[in-house]
């Protein structure tokens, strides 16, 4: 059997393009349609789904709410347990006050220029140490107390690692000055002293400290105590 193409190969090409055109807007119409699918299903979570999910916590947060509210002193409780939580921040903040009186215990001289001790401030915020004292022996031993803080030395260890020492007294001055008698009726001098000291003195970082005066050491932190015959109530004028 013959059979003859009577179509040209111009009208056959028109039939391919028009077949393939129906097939690509098919497609496009399915995959339009998936799209407003998936964004309808979507937007019915984000206002369905999300809404009731969100609603659900909310209650959960006020109910949770009512339970703290009900509970007696409860702003004094949160209070004290805030207060509590910065406890350990603040000892390791604090200055180690103790070692003045250890610095006292080795500076003091005693003897003839025996020095007694009527008021001693340390002032934190300008590194400051202030005291008040009176000696017999007037100026002398006032001069043997101020060399013997000028020459006194911090030994310490950070972390475990011993550091330089440094001198406790920086900047020595001296300030009110006046002689009158001793609770036992006896003539003295008294004067006041103050100088700076540097900051690893009191520092909680600073350890195993050992105050070295000119003659004689002192370890700081330890529970020696320091003589009541360094210190005296001022006496009369």
């Amino acid at each position: 059997m013959i059979e003859i193409n009577l179509v040209p190969d111009v009208k056959l090409e028109l039939l391919r393009a028009r077949k393939q055109q129906k097939m690509v807007i098919s497609i496009a119409i399915i995959v339009a349609v998936v799209s407003v699918g998936v964004v309808a299903l979507m937007t019915s979570y984000a206002f369905g789904v999300q809404s009731i999910a969100e609603a659900i916590a909310d209650g959960n947060i006020e109910k949770e709410s009512n339970k703290l509210n009900d509970v007696k002193d409860l702003s004094k409780t949160l209070t004290i347990q805030s207060q509590l939580g910065k406890l350990s921040s603040v000892q390791e903040e604090k200055a180690v006050t103790s070692r003045l009186f250890d610095i006292i215990g080795v500076t003091v001289p005693s003897g003839e220029n025996q020095i007694k001790v009527s008021q001693l401030s340390l002032d934190s915020a300008e590194s400051r140490i202030d005291i008040e004292a009176q000696a017999v022996n007037g100026y002398e031993a006032m001069e043997v107390f101020k060399k013997t803080l000028a020459q006194t030395k911090f030994q310490y260890s950070v972390d475990g690692e011993e550091q330089d020492p440094v001198n406790i007294a920086t900047s020595i001055s001296e300030g009110d000055r006046n002689y009158g008698e001793d609770a036992e009726g006896r003539r003295v001098l008294r004067f006041t002293l103050s100088f700076m000291f540097p900051d690893e003195l009191f520092d909680t970082a600073s350890r195993n400290g050992r105050v070295i005066a000119p003659d004689q050491q002192r370890a700081t932190d330890s529970t020696q105590g320091v003589p009541e015959s360094l210190f005296s109530d001022g006496g009369a004028e």
